[in-house]
């Protein structure tokens, strides 16, 4: 499978408020958690950053990185207890 071959991904769009100017990231088990691999932008809605991932089919486990600290997606319900003590986000994807 190529690098460019999406086939069975499905465009998941994040997006979290958050001060306005602040350093966010996304990392999950869809990066193997390396978050400065998927920076958030904020758009010209101040105070609201985007990030457009395409994720294959399937659950996955996901954080925010904003400025510095993890945090689970306040808009999200779904989550589960990691090996470290706290919460991870869970996205579906189908």
């Amino acid at each position: 499978m190529g690098k460019n071959d999406n086939s069975g991904r499905r465009r998941v769009t994040f997006v979290l408020r958050a001060d306005s100017g602040s350093e966010v990231y996304l990392g999950g088990t869809f990066n193997d958690w390396d978050y400065l691999k998927k920076p958030l932008k904020e758009s010209a809605d101040k105070g609201v950053f985007t990030a457009v991932c395409m994720l294959p089919t399937g659950t996955h486990e996901y954080k925010f990185h904003i400025n510095g600290i993890w945090c689970v997606d306040p808009e999200n319900p779904n989550f589960c207890q990691n090996n470290f003590g706290s919460l991870n986000s869970i996205i579906e994807v189908v």
